[in-house]
Protein backbone atom coordinates (compact mmCIF):
# COMPACT_ATOMS: atom_id res chain seq x y z
CA UNK A 1 0.00 0.00 0.00
CA UNK A 2 1.82 3.31 -0.90
CA UNK A 3 1.96 6.35 1.50
CA UNK A 4 -1.10 8.40 1.97
CA UNK A 5 -0.70 12.14 -0.56
CA UNK A 6 -0.14 14.38 2.40
CA UNK A 7 -0.07 18.27 1.73
CA UNK A 8 3.18 20.06 3.34
CA UNK A 9 2.87 23.54 3.54
CA UNK A 10 6.24 24.99 2.62
CA UNK A 11 7.80 26.85 -0.44
CA UNK A 12 9.84 24.80 -3.53
CA UNK A 13 12.87 25.08 -2.51
CA UNK A 14 11.64 22.81 1.22
CA UNK A 15 8.73 20.79 -0.85
CA UNK A 16 11.86 19.45 -2.89
CA UNK A 17 14.24 18.98 0.53
CA UNK A 18 10.51 17.58 2.18
CA UNK A 19 10.02 14.81 -1.18
CA UNK A 20 14.25 13.74 -1.32
CA UNK A 21 13.82 13.04 2.19
CA UNK A 22 10.52 10.84 1.86
CA UNK A 23 12.22 9.04 -0.83
CA UNK A 24 15.04 8.46 1.13
CA UNK A 25 13.31 6.88 4.26
CA UNK A 26 11.54 4.95 1.54
CA UNK A 27 13.84 3.45 -0.66
CA UNK A 28 17.58 3.59 1.67
CA UNK A 29 15.61 2.99 5.06
CA UNK A 30 12.76 1.14 3.70
CA UNK A 31 10.29 2.19 6.08
CA UNK A 32 6.87 0.93 5.29
CA UNK A 33 3.77 3.09 4.34
CA UNK A 34 2.40 3.31 7.46
CA UNK A 35 5.97 4.95 9.27
CA UNK A 36 6.28 7.27 5.69
CA UNK A 37 2.05 8.44 6.55
CA UNK A 38 3.34 9.11 10.59
CA UNK A 39 6.63 11.00 9.38
CA UNK A 40 4.19 12.88 6.29
CA UNK A 41 2.02 14.33 9.35
CA UNK A 42 4.32 15.16 12.19
CA UNK A 43 6.37 17.55 9.15
CA UNK A 44 3.01 18.49 7.75
CA UNK A 45 1.96 19.72 11.47
CA UNK A 46 4.64 21.21 11.66
CA UNK A 47 5.39 23.15 8.63
CA UNK A 48 1.75 24.20 8.89
CA UNK A 49 2.05 25.50 12.24
CA UNK A 50 5.37 27.51 10.74
CA UNK A 51 3.09 28.88 8.28
CA UNK A 52 1.32 30.57 10.85
CA UNK A 53 3.90 31.28 13.39
CA UNK A 54 6.21 32.77 10.79
CA UNK A 55 3.67 34.46 8.78
CA UNK A 56 4.24 32.81 5.47
CA UNK A 57 5.28 29.73 3.98
CA UNK A 58 8.57 28.74 5.42
CA UNK A 59 11.64 27.89 2.63
CA UNK A 60 15.11 26.47 3.85
CA UNK A 61 15.97 29.55 4.72
CA UNK A 62 13.36 30.01 7.15
CA UNK A 63 14.17 26.75 8.29
CA UNK A 64 17.58 27.18 9.14
CA UNK A 65 16.37 30.67 10.99
CA UNK A 66 14.87 28.98 13.57
CA UNK A 67 16.07 29.45 17.16
CA UNK A 68 15.01 26.78 20.31
CA UNK A 69 11.57 29.44 21.80
CA UNK A 70 10.53 28.22 17.98
CA UNK A 71 9.81 24.47 18.49
CA UNK A 72 9.21 24.57 22.09
CA UNK A 73 6.23 27.28 20.71
CA UNK A 74 5.67 24.18 18.01
CA UNK A 75 5.19 21.49 20.86
CA UNK A 76 3.25 23.95 23.00
CA UNK A 77 0.58 23.81 20.56
CA UNK A 78 0.26 20.10 19.91
CA UNK A 79 0.12 19.96 23.26
CA UNK A 80 -2.58 22.12 23.70
CA UNK A 81 -4.17 20.42 20.53
CA UNK A 82 -4.36 17.11 23.03
CA UNK A 83 -1.62 15.43 21.70
CA UNK A 84 0.01 12.94 24.42
CA UNK A 85 3.35 12.45 25.54
CA UNK A 86 4.21 9.47 23.56
CA UNK A 87 2.86 11.12 20.44
CA UNK A 88 4.81 14.57 20.91
CA UNK A 89 8.03 12.67 21.58
CA UNK A 90 7.06 10.80 18.00
CA UNK A 91 7.03 14.14 16.65
CA UNK A 92 10.27 15.22 17.77
CA UNK A 93 11.80 12.71 16.90
CA UNK A 94 10.32 13.10 13.15
CA UNK A 95 11.55 16.24 13.57
CA UNK A 96 14.66 15.48 14.21
CA UNK A 97 15.42 12.74 11.81
CA UNK A 98 14.57 15.50 9.13
CA UNK A 99 16.86 18.09 10.40
CA UNK A 100 19.48 15.94 9.69
CA UNK A 101 18.94 14.70 6.47
CA UNK A 102 18.87 18.54 5.59
CA UNK A 103 22.27 18.62 7.62
CA UNK A 104 23.77 15.90 5.54
CA UNK A 105 22.81 17.46 2.85
CA UNK A 106 23.77 20.09 3.13
CA UNK A 107 20.41 22.13 3.14
CA UNK A 108 19.97 23.25 6.47
CA UNK A 109 22.72 23.81 9.31
CA UNK A 110 20.56 24.50 12.14
CA UNK A 111 21.63 23.62 15.91
CA UNK A 112 18.94 24.66 17.72
CA UNK A 113 16.64 21.48 18.22
CA UNK A 114 19.39 19.65 19.76
CA UNK A 115 18.89 22.34 22.55
CA UNK A 116 15.35 20.83 23.13
CA UNK A 117 14.24 18.05 24.95
CA UNK A 118 12.04 15.74 23.72
CA UNK A 119 8.97 14.36 26.20
CA UNK A 120 9.38 11.51 27.89
CA UNK A 121 6.76 8.75 26.81
CA UNK A 122 4.84 7.09 29.93
CA UNK A 123 6.36 4.13 30.95
CA UNK A 124 4.43 1.13 29.50
CA UNK A 125 2.78 -1.63 32.09
CA UNK A 126 3.67 -5.15 30.88
CA UNK A 127 0.45 -6.44 30.57
CA UNK A 128 1.17 -10.48 31.72
CA UNK A 129 -1.46 -13.29 31.63
CA UNK A 130 -3.40 -14.44 33.80
CA UNK A 131 -2.23 -18.00 35.05
CA UNK A 132 -4.91 -19.84 34.01
CA UNK A 133 -4.57 -17.91 30.09
CA UNK A 134 -0.81 -18.94 30.04
CA UNK A 135 -1.11 -22.27 30.58
CA UNK A 136 -4.21 -22.12 28.04
CA UNK A 137 -1.85 -20.65 25.60
CA UNK A 138 0.90 -23.34 26.38
CA UNK A 139 -1.56 -26.06 25.79
CA UNK A 140 -3.14 -25.06 22.89
CA UNK A 141 0.63 -23.88 21.45
CA UNK A 142 0.89 -26.89 18.80
CA UNK A 143 -2.75 -26.69 17.35
CA UNK A 144 -1.94 -24.44 14.71
CA UNK A 145 0.60 -26.50 12.79
CA UNK A 146 -0.41 -30.22 10.86
CA UNK A 147 3.27 -31.41 11.12
CA UNK A 148 3.70 -33.09 14.62
CA UNK A 149 7.27 -31.63 15.09
CA UNK A 150 6.30 -27.64 14.80
CA UNK A 151 3.77 -28.84 17.03
CA UNK A 152 5.98 -29.93 18.93
CA UNK A 153 8.66 -26.69 18.39
CA UNK A 154 5.84 -23.99 19.33
CA UNK A 155 5.19 -26.23 22.17
CA UNK A 156 8.66 -26.32 23.66
CA UNK A 157 9.49 -22.80 22.73
CA UNK A 158 6.72 -21.29 24.70
CA UNK A 159 7.02 -23.79 27.52
CA UNK A 160 11.04 -22.01 27.43
CA UNK A 161 9.44 -18.54 27.57
CA UNK A 162 7.54 -19.20 30.52
CA UNK A 163 8.80 -21.76 32.54
CA UNK A 164 12.37 -19.70 32.19
CA UNK A 165 11.12 -16.14 31.57
CA UNK A 166 13.76 -15.62 28.66
CA UNK A 167 13.62 -13.00 25.94
CA UNK A 168 12.26 -14.26 22.89
CA UNK A 169 15.97 -13.72 21.44
CA UNK A 170 17.77 -15.28 24.20
CA UNK A 171 15.43 -18.40 23.09
CA UNK A 172 16.25 -18.27 19.53
CA UNK A 173 19.73 -17.45 20.08
CA UNK A 174 20.20 -21.24 21.95
CA UNK A 175 22.11 -23.75 19.96
CA UNK A 176 21.87 -27.62 20.02
CA UNK A 177 24.60 -27.68 22.58
CA UNK A 178 22.90 -25.37 24.99
CA UNK A 179 19.54 -27.71 24.71
CA UNK A 180 18.57 -27.55 28.53
CA UNK A 181 19.75 -30.78 30.30
CA UNK A 182 19.47 -30.56 33.74
CA UNK A 183 17.98 -28.31 36.25
CA UNK A 184 19.61 -25.03 35.19
CA UNK A 185 21.32 -23.61 32.40
CA UNK A 186 23.50 -20.48 31.62
CA UNK A 187 21.54 -17.60 29.53
CA UNK A 188 23.77 -15.19 27.98
CA UNK A 189 21.44 -11.54 27.91
CA UNK A 190 22.09 -8.01 27.15
CA UNK A 191 24.82 -6.89 27.34
CA UNK A 192 26.42 -10.16 26.91
CA UNK A 193 25.56 -10.50 30.78
CA UNK A 194 25.10 -14.06 31.93
CA UNK A 195 22.68 -15.45 34.44
CA UNK A 196 21.67 -18.90 36.05
CA UNK A 197 18.01 -20.15 35.13
CA UNK A 198 16.36 -22.79 36.87
CA UNK A 199 14.78 -25.08 33.95
CA UNK A 200 11.57 -26.99 35.15
CA UNK A 201 10.97 -30.70 34.14
CA UNK A 202 8.14 -29.94 32.07
CA UNK A 203 10.55 -27.37 29.91
CA UNK A 204 13.14 -30.30 29.93
CA UNK A 205 10.87 -32.77 28.84
CA UNK A 206 8.69 -30.24 26.06
CA UNK A 207 12.24 -29.14 24.62
CA UNK A 208 13.30 -33.21 24.72
CA UNK A 209 9.83 -34.36 22.18
CA UNK A 210 10.84 -31.58 19.78
CA UNK A 211 14.19 -32.49 19.80
CA UNK A 212 13.14 -36.23 19.04
CA UNK A 213 11.08 -35.66 16.02
CA UNK A 214 13.14 -33.02 14.41
CA UNK A 215 13.67 -33.98 11.04
CA UNK A 216 16.80 -32.14 10.03
CA UNK A 217 20.45 -33.06 11.16
CA UNK A 218 22.26 -30.30 12.68
CA UNK A 219 25.41 -29.75 14.49
CA UNK A 220 25.85 -28.76 17.86
CA UNK A 221 26.55 -25.00 17.33
CA UNK A 222 22.89 -25.18 14.44
CA UNK A 223 20.20 -23.25 16.50
CA UNK A 224 18.22 -24.98 18.60
CA UNK A 225 15.04 -23.76 17.69
CA UNK A 226 14.19 -24.07 13.91
CA UNK A 227 12.30 -22.71 11.11
CA UNK A 228 10.31 -25.21 8.75
CA UNK A 229 12.42 -25.25 5.76
CA UNK A 230 15.17 -25.99 8.85
CA UNK A 231 17.07 -22.57 9.09
CA UNK A 232 16.63 -20.53 11.99
CA UNK A 233 13.82 -19.45 13.67
CA UNK A 234 12.58 -15.74 12.72
CA UNK A 235 11.22 -14.18 15.59
CA UNK A 236 8.39 -12.88 13.37
CA UNK A 237 7.04 -16.49 13.06
CA UNK A 238 6.89 -16.58 16.48
CA UNK A 239 5.14 -13.05 16.33
CA UNK A 240 2.73 -14.78 14.22
CA UNK A 241 2.26 -17.82 15.52
CA UNK A 242 1.06 -15.57 19.12
CA UNK A 243 -1.56 -13.74 17.46
CA UNK A 244 -2.98 -17.09 15.84
CA UNK A 245 -3.38 -17.89 19.42
CA UNK A 246 -4.72 -14.98 20.47
CA UNK A 247 -7.45 -15.11 18.15
CA UNK A 248 -7.85 -19.26 18.88
CA UNK A 249 -8.14 -18.24 22.39
CA UNK A 250 -9.64 -15.04 22.48
CA UNK A 251 -6.62 -13.78 24.66
CA UNK A 252 -6.02 -9.49 24.48
CA UNK A 253 -3.82 -8.23 22.06
CA UNK A 254 -1.00 -7.37 24.73
CA UNK A 255 -0.72 -11.37 24.60
CA UNK A 256 2.77 -11.66 22.90
CA UNK A 257 5.68 -14.08 23.41
CA UNK A 258 6.94 -11.35 25.68
CA UNK A 259 4.01 -11.43 27.42
CA UNK A 260 5.09 -14.93 28.39
CA UNK A 261 8.29 -13.88 30.32
CA UNK A 262 6.34 -11.11 32.00
CA UNK A 263 3.81 -13.66 33.33
CA UNK A 264 6.73 -15.70 34.54
CA UNK A 265 7.43 -12.54 36.74
CA UNK A 266 4.23 -11.35 37.59
CA UNK A 267 2.99 -15.39 38.75
CA UNK A 268 6.35 -15.64 40.80
CA UNK A 269 5.78 -12.70 42.29
CA UNK A 270 2.56 -13.75 43.60
CA UNK A 271 3.57 -16.99 43.98
CA UNK A 272 5.59 -15.48 47.20
CA UNK A 273 9.07 -15.17 45.22
CA UNK A 274 10.75 -11.55 46.15
CA UNK A 275 11.88 -8.85 43.80
CA UNK A 276 15.49 -9.52 43.83
CA UNK A 277 16.00 -13.15 43.16
CA UNK A 278 13.24 -12.35 39.98
CA UNK A 279 15.36 -9.51 39.29
CA UNK A 280 18.71 -12.21 39.08
CA UNK A 281 16.14 -14.79 37.04
CA UNK A 282 15.30 -12.29 34.48
CA UNK A 283 18.80 -10.89 33.79
CA UNK A 284 17.89 -7.02 34.70
CA UNK A 285 20.56 -4.72 35.74
CA UNK A 286 17.88 -2.65 37.72
CA UNK A 287 15.30 -3.24 40.25
CA UNK A 288 13.25 -0.62 38.68
CA UNK A 289 12.75 -2.49 35.66
CA UNK A 290 12.10 -5.85 37.46
CA UNK A 291 9.25 -3.97 39.41
CA UNK A 292 7.89 -2.60 36.19
CA UNK A 293 7.22 -6.74 34.63
CA UNK A 294 5.67 -6.93 37.84
CA UNK A 295 1.69 -6.68 38.41
CA UNK A 296 1.61 -6.06 42.97
CA UNK A 297 -1.45 -7.15 44.24
CA UNK A 298 -2.27 -4.57 46.45
CA UNK A 299 -4.03 -7.43 48.42
CA UNK A 300 -1.01 -9.61 48.30
CA UNK A 301 1.23 -6.67 49.80
CA UNK A 302 -1.16 -5.49 52.43
CA UNK A 303 -1.17 -9.26 53.52
CA UNK A 304 2.93 -9.46 53.38
CA UNK A 305 2.07 -6.04 55.63
CA UNK A 306 0.14 -7.78 58.21
CA UNK A 307 2.29 -10.54 58.69
CA UNK A 308 5.33 -9.11 58.80
CA UNK A 309 4.77 -5.67 60.47
CA UNK A 310 5.50 -5.59 63.90
CA UNK A 311 2.15 -2.95 64.71
CA UNK A 312 0.25 -4.80 62.27
CA UNK A 313 0.41 -8.18 65.05
CA UNK A 314 -0.68 -6.76 67.87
Amino acid sequence: MPPTPIHFAALADLSRAVESWRQWLEGEKRASAHTLDAYGRDLAAFLSFLTEHLAAEPDLAALGALGTGDFRAFLARRASDGLGRASLARTMSTLRGFFRFLDRHDMVHNPALKAVKSPRPPKSVPKPLAADEAMETLASAGELHDEPWLAARDIALFTLLYGAGLRLGEALGLTRREAPKSEAMVITGKGRKQRVVPILPVVRDAIAVYLAQLPFPSEPTDPLFLGARGGPLNPGVVQRQMRRLRLLLGLPETATPHALRHSFATHLLAGGGDLRTIQELLGHASLSTTQRYTEVDAARLTAVYRDAHPRAKG
